[in-house]
């Protein structure tokens, strides 16, 4: 038999039903789940950590980032997922396991921390034996959490590749997409309710109580709600589920051929560049929005960290609109300029509006900046999954969320140092000093379209195809 005979057989797919708005808003339960453990990591482990427990803010924020810093293994945890099943399912399985860990490391991290404060004798940070050693441990079991995010995020990620089409990929993304945000309304409410007891001043029981409990009942809704998501999805709606038969499935595809077809098109190189540039572009902002708001706009703690409701509720409208009226009507690519130059108008308005001092101006341009980021994200994700082929998602997707979680770290570190450069060259003017780094993002914003009229859907498929036959051939020999 001819190789594109074999190709061909291999990706005969059967006629399935077509993903519905309830299973689509049943996936975003998922999603949803994942915006509420950033909440309690990202949250209020920093603020336990730093302000409750005085660890060093530098030595908080590197363990905090630790789960970005493996993502590279999300090229092999989608590998994994597309070459070799767990439980007869190639991507649920990993879902659900991936779920179990993080949640389980969670909590385990809560414990550690208490007994890093234990360790700690003196009424300042020390560094001894003990708390060198359970700051290890911390930093192993953030490691652990990392992994089991990008195992599980990596697999469903792939799963929307299997069960969408072209023609309504932008749909499922709108609407998976927005339960992100819809995560961290819950998430804060549910910590909010679980916290409210506790005092300004606490004693460190007290503390430790509300916050296991609280560690206790949001991991294992998340878990929960990861069953819910996609119990019974990949085998109703998969396309490649269906393909993939232990007569035809891709176990042949290796690490390395999986490599061969990842890097056998410069339109994956372009795309990989043209995600790190936009994701760092938007997220500059990330570190500098509340200082932004306590230093000019003279907000106090407690208004300042309501900002992102404003952001989250013009992403949260912006999802559904875009996926459903904006991206089938201009298409993905003219979406995604669009969404690129709303972004960049939104980003120095952002930096104008510290002329008002009208914290009124902030919260209503944070409400345009987060629909401008709910229009260029629906449309890139929508883009990444077409650029993405179904006997290599895992792979691909891996790749993406690589991209995207290494450009958000350097998006942090580039936002602060950037108002840190500001602020000794402009030391009279806090509002220029900001303004340099809404100026910049707005730029980035604007060379990322460079990088995105360079990509060809087609000529990547092509590419990518003629490697996978290639790879298949080479395992027939």
């Amino acid at each position: 038999m001819a190789i594109d005979d074999t190709y061909h057989n291999q990706n005969q797919s059967p006629v399935l039903p077509q993903v519905n708005i309830f299973t689509m808003f049943r996936l975003g339960l998922f999603q949803m789940g994942l915006s509420m453990m950033s909440i309690l990591t990202l949250g209020v482990l920093n603020r336990v950590m730093i302000q409750e427990i005085a660890i060093p803010a530098t030595l908080v924020a590197f363990v905090l980032a630790l789960p970005l810093f493996v993502s590279p293994t999300r090229i092999l945890f989608g590998q994994m997922s597309d070459a070799r099943p767990l439980w007869g399912y190639h991507r649920t399985s990993y879902v659900w396991l991936g779920a179990g860990i993080f949640a389980i490391a969670a909590f385990c991290a809560v414990q550690v921390i208490w007994q890093l404060n234990s360790a700690n004798i003196g009424e300042s940070w020390l560094w001894t034996s003990q708390t060198m050693a359970w700051t290890a441990v911390l930093g192993l079991v953030f490691v652990v959490y990392g992994l089991a995010i990008c195992a599980s995020g990596t697999a469903f990620a792939a799963l929307l590749v299997d069960i969408s089409e072209t023609d309504n990929r932008s749909q499922v993304v709108g609407i998976v997409w927005s339960m992100l945000m819809v995560g961290i309304i819950v998430g804060a409410i549910i910590s909010s309710s679980l916290l409210n007891q506790l005092t300004a001043n606490a004693p460190i029981e007290t503390l430790q109580a509300a916050i296991n409990r609280l560690f206790q009942i949001v991991p294992g809704m998340v878990f929960c709600l990861a069953i819910v998501a996609t119990l019974g999805v990949e085998k109703k709606y998969s396309r490649f589920f269906h393909r993939s038969t232990p007569e035809n499935r891709e176990d042949s595809i290796t690490l390395g051929g999986a490599w061969k077809i990842l890097t056998a098109s410069p339109q994956t190189g372009l795309f990989f560049t043209f995600l790190l540039v936009m994701t760092i572009s938007l997220f500059m902002q990330d570190p500098i929005l509340e200082p932004y708001a306590g230093e000019v706009f003279k907000m106090p703690l407690a208004e300042s960290t309501k900002l992102n409701v404003f952001y989250g509720t013009g992403i949260l409208i912006s999802y559904g609109i875009t996926g459903f009226l904006i991206v089938p009507r201009l298409g993905k690519r003219k979406t995604i300029k669009l969404g690129c130059v709303l972004v960049a108008c939104a980003a120095l308005l952002l930096g104008f509006s510290g002329f008002s001092a009208n914290p009124l101006v902030l919260k209503s341009t944070l409400v345009l900046f987060g629909l401008a980021t709910g229009v260029v994200t629906t449309a890139a994700v929508s883009l990444m999954l077409d650029l993405t082929i179904a006997e290599a998602a895992g792979t691909f997707i891996g790749a993406w969320g690589l991209a995207q979680s290494i450009s958000r770290g350097i998006a942090i570190v580039i936002g602060g140092t950037i108002l840190d450069v500001g602020r000794k060259l402009l030391p009279d003017n806090l509002v220029l000093a900001y303004g340099l780094v809404f100026a910049l993002e707005a730029l980035g914003m604007l060379v990322s379209i460079a990088f995105l009229n360079r990509v060809n859907v087609a000529e990547f498929q092509t590419n990518t195809k003629q490697a996978l036959a290639s790879v298949l051939e080479s395992d027939l020999d």
